[in-house]
């Protein structure tokens, strides 16, 4: 009867526990949207928001340069002028993922976001103000600027979202970052529309709404908490901690969770936030590195930026008007959108490696057909609609895992310690590919012609070969368990618990600041474990 009793109580503590694990609280829904409103949202916009007002913006260059020099503007220099306009925002990227690192060390996630606003502000400000100060120079420093806000964002928010969100909802929560930034691409489409902001006379208006999603976002979220993992593991702040895991989680005892973060603590070799050489160096997370850096390089080379050179000459091929082309070019915007909003919905049911390499691999037979129709372009009148229907594939399939999914990876692969220095090689190689991709393609597809998605589709097909063969599923698993799910492939044994309650306790070869941190933890983590015991008890 006994017996009977105890497994009906616990059925019914694992049917409470799968209650609370369906719940998304008020608290963790406003840090993921206002996070990503302020961040990744505007480094969106500003992918899409300098192609409708492209002729207005050199029609200001040749108008300064008139003023200053009394003669038009030669097109080579004006070619030269909207070059370093557009790329730009790329070596600013770059600039950003260098100094997010320490930026993050000193200030912390949250503060790092809300710091990172004031990049987005004066931008803004530089941008708009650039044609009334005719100063052709304001723009090209505000678009810079801009890049830098947007290296920086992409380092700290999915860093943020990833540890303020319980493991069964982390990949839903980390997929905001996508969805946000496809949400942005899509706003700088429709605002760029010529009944709305794309006309000659509003055109800076487009560079002025910079500022508001950076001043919504400084609204919001200074009410919301800071990382529980990097109160508790970098700043020793227990009670801030408990706090914050309690606002994100909806509930009073978070002892689990707290645990949780003690024991991934214990288990790393290293308390304190390692450099980028340290990391290089480090055999215990070197497919993990080798991972992120392949994943995040076929996010860029996959050949999504490339797509858009053809999106507009396929829509003229199959006899769309000049005056209707942004209004049928909106529909890449929504069909970003609504694909990353799915893979949000789904990627907690079907897993990670799945949707990436699903993904990748769609890509590669859309890219293979598009290659066909473009061939075959001139042969029927149809063919153009099936070319403007694969370039419509490729952007799904790109939304639904690989746009996302490897800024989640990035923050679940890597420990508290590592995660830091991981986001910044991460961040290179993203900003890195970018330009390669800006810079090359143009005398790839002068020498390939409709041939130069081939290119892409050999990066996709080898990505998703090698995501299949190392990448192990990350869904619903701890931080310290996806460390683990590494350790044969990276020949590290995987210590008991034991073992790494003596791999704390023997950092006596690091400073003695180090070794106070370590001690601090051991005795919490050990405080936390009495403490269930004799909640147990009772």
């Amino acid at each position: 009867m006994d017996e009977q009793k105890d497994d009906q109580i616990d059925q019914d503590d694992s049917t409470n526990n799968s209650k609370k694990k369906q719940s998304l609280t008020a608290c963790l829904l406003c840090a993921a949207f206002f996070g990503s409103l302020g961040s990744s949202f505007l480094y969106g916009y500003n992918l899409s928001v300098v192609n409708a007002p492209a002729l207005y913006i050199k029609a200001f260059y040749n108008k300064t340069w008139i003023e200053r020099y009394g003669e038009p503007i030669s097109a080579e220099t004006v070619t030269l002028l909207w070059s370093i306009t557009v790329s730009i925002f790329s070596i600013g990227g770059l600039f950003g993922a260098l100094s997010a690192t320490l930026i993050i060390k000193v200030l912390g996630r949250k503060g790092t976001l809300l710091l990172n606003n004031s990049f987005a502000v004066i931008a803004a400000v530089l941008l708009s103000l650039g044609e009334m100060s005719r100063s052709f120079e304001m723009l090209i420093i505000g678009r810079l600027i801009m890049g830098v806000d947007s290296g920086i964002a992409l380092s700290a928010l999915p860093m943020y979202l990833g540890e303020i969100s319980p493991k069964h909802l982390r990949g839903m929560i980390g997929q905001f970052n996508s969805i946000l930034i496809c949400l942005g691409v899509f706003t700088g489409q429709v605002l760029g529309l010529p009944e709305l902001l794309g006309q000659e006379s509003t055109w800076i208006y487009l560079f002025s709404f910079l500022a508001l999603p950076a001043m919504l976002q400084l609204c919001v979220l200074p009410f919301l908490p800071e990382s529980p993992r990097y109160l508790l593991m970098e700043r020793r702040d227990e009670a801030g901690a408990e706090k914050a895991f309690q606002r994100f989680l909806g509930k009073k005892d978070v002892s689990q969770e707290l645990e949780e973060v003690h024991m991934e603590a214990r288990a790393q070799d290293k308390l304190h936030t390692v450099s980028v050489l340290q990391l290089l160096k480090s055999p215990a997370v070197r497919w993990q590195l080798i991972t992120v850096i392949i994943t995040m390089a076929c996010y860029q080379l996959c050949g999504l930026n490339a797509i858009w050179y053809y999106t507009n000459g396929i829509l003229r091929e199959a006899g769309f008007t000049e005056s209707i082309l942004p209004y049928i070019t909106l529909s890449t915007g929504a069909i970003e959108t609504l694909a990353a909003i799915i893979s949000g919905l789904v990627i907690e049911r079907i897993g990670r490696k799945p949707l990436l390499i699903f993904g990748f691999f769609s890509m590669a037979v859309f890219f293979s057909l598009l290659t066909v129709f473009l061939n075959f372009q001139d042969r029927a009148s149809w063919m153009p609609y099936l070319s403007y229907v694969c370039i419509l594939a490729v952007i799904a399939s790109f939304c639904s895992g690989p746009g996302g999914i490897p800024f989640i990876l990035t923050g679940e692969l890597f420990e508290q310690s590592y995660r830091p220095a991981a986001f910044m090689i991460a961040g290179t190689v993203n900003w890195l590919s970018n330009f390669a991709v800006g810079l090359l393609f143009p005398f790839i597809q002068e020498t390939l012609q409709s041939f130069s998605f081939l290119v892409f589709v050999a990066v996709c097909i080898l990505g998703s070969i090698y995501l299949y063969v190392v990448l192990p599923e990350t869904k619903n698993k701890t931080f310290m368990d996806i460390s683990q799910s590494f350790a044969k492939i990276n020949k590290m044994p995987i210590p008991s618990p034991g073992q790494e309650m003596e791999l704390v306790l023997s950092i006596n070869s690091d400073t003695n600041g180090k070794a106070q941190d370590a001690n601090f933890l051991v005795n919490e983590g050990m405080k936390h474990s009495h403490n269930r015991e004799a909640g147990s008890n009772v």
